[in-house]
């Protein structure tokens, strides 16, 4: 695998651009030359998209652009000397050592562990200062070359950072014993520099063993479970789920990127032993999910933040089962007429396809839409009877991890026992997932561990949440949301009322784009759809308002930024506003989001108008829509249809006119100019 890099892939000292977009453009098109990826433009679209995860500079003058790119179609690295140094991102400055390390989308093992020798390299003074220092490209392939292909001989070359550190046992006794794990996205580069940027502070550091696990693509080596159990501290310097947590269960836990376990070990391993003297430090739960990358940054957030992934984790989960669900209802609608509902469970327990029912027929296509319809309406409302219990189950994961889940799942049932409608369930996720937590930081005995995940917290925390929905919580909450729903239905009764609650939605729907004031109101209208009957059409009617306002935003960006005023918008605006008009119809409302985080000043409160517009008038002419998602695509649900579509193209279009005239006004040619820079994937990101 000596040919990796060739002289042809090495640039000394010759400008390739003053910022690191053209750098590693000018990187991707030498390997397409090279004939070693099939497209530099989307060679530079997966390297740039993992520039914007998380920059790639490190300490000591270094860039490494890296990714897995379908284009490419072989390992391929290529190397930059730069003159000036060009910045990507590290907090020292810039880098005049850029390597792009580009592997195809499906690379084996032997090529990925290559790749990966390459990025621990760049953590030896010896190898960057021959870079620096090399006189022609032939001399930087050598270097790199005997860097990635070294020689055989130690054991320790194969065997990571992990057996390093164990060798080093034999001579030295350490007083404190700490087990690491690093893993970055692309489990090429990072992950291997991080272990032995560990592994070298583990060991200038007095009275620590530290054992290093990197968790690469190219496999790992999992630690004996012994070294496990014997250590004092665990730090998982990830910016992705460590693989078999549950390991790790009970040891005391630093979480952090995996870039500061290259820019700061030894902070790291500090922060590490004050944990295992701390009786109430983070510990690893049992659960797969406990060590999880969205778990690293979780102690730097504010309470706010907090509770708001908390609550959008579960209203994630929930979704599926409320489109789903909803879509299979409308089906039902559509083959067995609107007056299924008085007699589905019926139909399919004494029918079926070879014996079907004869009386009672709604259904345009007679007995066999009838029973079709039937079953279709019962499978969804069915999934629809499990989104509060999803709801709750995952908001208590989203806290306490996979011990979390059945706790949730069953105090949000028992909300639905209640009557406490979603609020119940919100309630009781977070109270289920705060017992189940707390629960998992008893430092139990070995013996136990294994029990405490999937016996002692699922059955306690049921105890707790449960009974506390039941004994107090319930009922209040019931007796509010009965007053919320008399009030909607009061609201929505009137016209008047109708529209203020229409405007209200809308507003809430055009806020944030997919945020948790646009899901607040989506959960709003979904959960409400399951208590709807044919004499209660309210929810219907929030419904329709809430998808038609959520389909605004971005068919009014596709449409100012396609139809009326193109030159108002940069080339990658328009891309994006092309690819607005699919999802706007197709009620996603983050088909907007790239406009608005480019000018958020302008596109929300356009957007919010138009939202409010469409929410009002939806509700004005009484819009009823009986499926949760689709958009135009579920035209059969919604009725009348002309309505829905008058009350959007309302909405579109003063949006567009709003947005078209505050983009004349103070639109600077340097923020212009600035937009026109940004590549595709900043804006698409």
């Amino acid at each position: 695998m000596s040919d990796i890099i060739t002289p042809e892939l090495v640039s000394l000292d010759a400008p390739l651009g003053t910022d690191k977009q053209s750098v590693i453009r000018a990187l991707a098109e030498r390997v397409v030359a090279q004939g070693r990826a099939t497209s530099a433009q989307e060679l530079f679209d997966d390297a740039w998209a993992r520039e914007q995860k998380d920059e790639t500079g490190l300490p000591g003058g270094i860039g490494i652009p890296h990714a897995r790119s379908a284009s490419v179609t072989e390992p391929t690295l290529a190397f930059a000397r730069l003159t000036p140094g060009v910045d990507f991102g590290a907090p020292d400055g810039p880098a005049d050592i850029v390597f792009l390390i580009a592997a195809p989308a499906g690379a084996d093992e032997a090529h990925l562990a290559v790749l990966s020798q390459l990025a621990r390299s760049l953590m030896n003074d010896q190898f960057m200062s021959g870079l620096r220092s090399a006189s022609t490209p032939a001399d930087a392939v050598r270097i790199i070359t005997d860097a990635v292909n070294p020689a055989p001989a130690p054991a320790a070359a194969e065997a990571p950072a992990a057996t390093r550190a164990e060798a080093r046992t034999a001579t030295a006794t350490k007083t404190k014993k700490i087990v690491a794990v690093t893993a970055c996205a692309t489990g090429i580069a990072h992950t291997f520099m991080a272990a032995d940027a560990l592994t070298a502070a583990g060991a200038e550091t007095e009275g620590v063993e530290l054992i290093v696990e990197p968790q690469g693509s190219s496999g790992y080596k999992a630690l004996p479970q012994s070294v496990i159990d014997d250590a004092d501290a665990v730090i998982f310097a990830v910016d992705v789920d460590v693989r078999e947590p549950q390991r790790f269960a009970g040891k005391p836990v630093v979480r952090a990127g995996v870039k500061r376990g290259i820019e700061q070990p030894k902070q790291l391993i500090a922060e590490a032993l004050a944990a295992s003297e701390n009786p109430n430090a983070a510990r690893v739960q049992g659960g797969a999910a406990s060590a999880s990358a969205s778990d690293a940054p979780v102690a730097q957030q504010s309470v706010g933040r907090r509770i708001q992934r908390w609550l959008l984790t579960g209203v994630s989960y929930m979704i599926p089962f409320v489109a789903g669900g909803g879509l299979l209802i409308a089906l039902g609608f559509l083959l067995g007429g609107y007056q299924v509902t008085k007699d589905a469970a019926n139909v399919i327990i004494q029918n079926s396809l070879w014996d079907l029912p004869t009386e009672n027929i709604t259904s345009p296509l007679g007995p066999i839409g009838q029973y079709l319809g039937s079953v279709a309406f019962m499978i969804g409302a069915t999934s629809m009877g499990f989104i509060v219990a999803v709801l709750a189950g995952f908001i208590a994961y989203a806290i306490a991890d996979r011990p979390g889940i059945a706790p949730g799942f069953v105090a949000g049932a028992v909300a639905v026992l209640m009557n406490a409608g979603f609020i119940g369930g919100i309630i009781g996720g977070l109270l289920a997932g705060f017992i189940a937590w707390w629960l998992g930081r008893f430092d139990a005995p070995r013996w136990l561990r294994g029990l405490m995940p999937v016996v002692i917290v699922p059955f306690l925390g049921s105890i707790f949440a449960s009974g506390l929905m039941i004994l107090f919580l319930g009922r209040p909450i019931a007796a509010l949301m009965a007053a919320l729903t008399d009030g909607l239905n009061s609201l929505a009764a009137s016209s008047a009322g109708a529209v203020v609650l229409g405007v209200i939605l809308g507003l809430m729907m055009c806020f944030d784009l997919g945020g948790p004031v646009n899901k607040v109101a989506y959960v709003f209208a979904t959960t409400g759809l399951a208590a709807a009957t044919q004499t209660n059409t309210a929810p219907y009617l929030i419904m329709a308002a809430v998808m038609a306002a959520g389909m605004v935003p971005p068919l009014a960006m596709a449409l100012a930024s396609t139809l009326l005023a193109r030159q108002k918008f940069t080339p990658v605006e328009r891309e994006n506003g092309a690819a607005a008009w699919l999802l706007g119809a197709s009620f996603i409302s983050e088909g907007a989001i790239p406009f608005a985080a480019a000018d958020p000043l302008r596109v929300i409160p356009a957007s919010m108008v138009g939202g409010a517009i469409t929410g009002g008038l939806s509700m004005l002419l009484g819009v009823q829509s009986f499926a949760p998602h689709g958009g135009i695509f579920v035209f059969f649900a919604i009725n009348p249809f002309w309505g829905f579509a008058l009350a959007i193209v309302a909405g579109t279009v003063v949006t567009a006119l709003i947005v078209v005239a505050l983009k004349g006004l103070g639109r600077s040619t340097k923020d212009a100019a600035a937009a026109e820079a940004a590549p595709a994937a900043t804006v698409a990101a």
